[in-house]
């Protein structure tokens, strides 16, 4: 189950020490991937070299809000970093107004800047509408996108429930990856959002997920902030 699992760091104030321990903590259990902001792409790629674990960058995170020109120049510097993956953020005001060629348009460039890495493009379930997420799970994949992700976990709308990656899984078919991110802390919520049709799941939390990854997490330390 490890090897469904981004361990996350994301929190304003990560400090170097923190993603080291992050990239340890992933290299000891076999994670899929670690998910940290841009600042600590380099860091996480140079402790990570020569595993199969990836290194993801957020884009535009957390808001989105950036405009398309900043998402990709963020992705362009990631990958030349090392990043491996690219977990953006959709630009949700368009999706709320319904700006669907534009939110589009936003993704398929953070896809050309990814230079075939996989990008999994956050659309915030909880903010948004049932049609609104189906509309954009469709922009993701006409954009070429890899995955949908459920959530941020920044967002005050929620994080990660059975019933979003539920209506991911239904919207994007077996064609994309599922992600679910935010408030998983638990091994029966891993269980549950795998269950649900979920790939990969985004968690800081390692004590808290002891069950599920084995015995060696219970020696791992504090719940990671993120």
């Amino acid at each position: 189950m490890a090897r469904t699992i981004d361990l996350t760091l994301l929190t304003a104030e990560a400090e170097p020490a923190q993603v080291r321990r992050l990239c340890g903590q992933a290299l000891m259990l076999g994670t899929a991937a670690v998910c940290v902001n841009g600042a600590h792409v380099v860091a996480a790629a140079r402790q990570l070299h020569g595993s199969r674990i990836r290194v993801a960058a957020t884009v535009g995170f957390p808001l989105g809000a950036v405009t398309s020109a900043v998402k990709r120049a963020e992705a362009r510097i990631a990958v030349e970093d090392g990043a491996t993956e690219l977990d953006m953020v959709m630009a949700i005001g368009l999706a709320k107004v319904g700006e669907w060629t534009a939110v589009e348009e936003d993704i398929a460039g953070v896809v050309e800047a990814a230079r075939g890495h996989a990008v999994k493009v956050i659309v915030e379930t909880a903010a948004l509408t049932r049609d609104e997420v189906l509309r954009a799970c469709r922009a993701a994949q006409v954009a070429g996108a890899r995955y949908v992700k459920t959530s941020t976990g920044f967002h005050p709308a929620g994080g990660a429930t059975p019933e979003a990656v539920a209506l991911l899984r239904e919207a994007v078919g077996l064609g994309m990856g599922v992600k679910a991110s935010g408030g998983i802390r638990t091994c029966e919520q891993v269980v549950a959002l795998l269950k649900a049709g979920a790939d990969r799941i985004g968690t800081s939390s390692v004590e808290g997920l002891s069950g599920c990854l084995g015995r060696e997490a219970p020696r791992l330390g504090v719940v990671l902030a993120g």
